[in-house]
């Protein structure tokens, strides 16, 4: 196994590429657009949205490899110093994905995988995979989390309580106290050590990505007839403006973009095309009830606990 930063890269291109042959099939109308542009410093990518389909009503799926000299702001968070010897040049590939169903009783997912590399030598993989219902169904969050174990068990049967963990403390909104939704996994800085080759790890994070297209489009099919009505919708709304909340204000990803001076289009792609905010709002329903009370940490999902 290639492990190079080109080999990588291109692994990532085929993976955005059969992610959305997948999605599109079960979707049954919308169609990815493509959108091809270029980073200022050097590189660019390809962005990839489908909007209006039978199911998803906006999705994303990003592939990009930029690179360029590494901006001061950037070594900071990443905390990194620079000896001022050498000016530091940053490689870095990934695909991410967000998408935003239509229907209320179809859960937002995201990915995101990712290659980060230095020109002193350092390098790291990073990458999580997380559910947002908006309304939680215990069931399918315990075949979710089930599947995300079943993947790290094959390489690590420590990495799923770790990444999990992790996952349950990145996905949090503490201005509201309460996670973005059921979690996932997440993990970040991974390199080799006495136990885990680069080629390792890199098989770890394929085995992530390919996850993907066969997770979703399960649920996307168990899910896609489901009846609601329209206080599941307004409920809907609420939920995705706490998505944007945390995109906004917590996530890396998109802090690393603008940092990097990304295309501000695709680092946004995330965003649900309509959200809602309600001043001081009480949950009132049962189902909103449910959801709140599911929304925290350290639950045992692959043994529905």
């Amino acid at each position: 196994m290639n492990t190079d930063k080109i080999s990588i890269s291109n692994w990532f291109k085929g993976l955005q590429s059969n992610i959305c042959n997948v999605i599109s099939e079960t979707d049954g109308k919308g169609q990815f657009e493509i959108d091809e542009w270029d980073h200022a410093k050097g590189g660019g990518g390809k962005s990839r949205l489908l909007q209006n389909g039978n199911i998803l009503e906006k999705a994303g799926v990003n592939f990009s490899a930029v690179e360029g000299p590494a901006p001061e702001g950037l070594l900071k968070t990443l905390e990194i110093k620079d000896d001022g010897s050498n000016e530091l040049n940053f490689f870095a590939t990934g695909v991410s994905i967000v998408m935003h169903p239509f229907s209320p009783m179809v859960p937002i997912i995201h990915m995101n995988v990712r290659y980060f590399e230095l020109s002193n030598g350092t390098y790291w993989f990073g990458g999580g995979i997380d559910l947002t219902p908006h309304i939680i169904n215990k069931a399918q969050a315990q075949f979710f989390h089930q599947e995300l174990k079943k993947v790290c068990d094959k390489h690590d049967v420590k990495y799923y309580p770790k990444f999990k963990k992790w996952a349950d403390d990145y996905f949090y909104l503490p201005h509201r106290k309460e996670t973005r939704g059921i979690g996932g996994i997440f993990f970040d800085r991974l390199s080799e050590d006495e136990n885990h080759s680069k080629e390792d790890i890199f098989a770890f994070v394929q085995s992530v990505g390919e996850l993907f297209a066969p997770v979703y489009s399960h649920l996307m099919k168990l899910n896609q007839n489901e009846s609601f009505e329209e206080e599941h919708k307004k409920w809907q709304l609420l939920r995705r403006g706490r998505y944007v909340e945390f995109n906004l204000v917590w996530d890396r990803g998109t802090k690393f973009g603008l940092q990097t001076n990304g295309r501000t289009e695709s680092i946004l792609m995330s965003m649900p095309p309509q959200a809602n905010w309600a001043y001081d709002y009480t949950p009132e329903k049962d189902f909103e009830k449910e959801t709140v009370s599911l929304l925290k940490k350290e639950i045992d999902w692959v043994n529905n606990n």
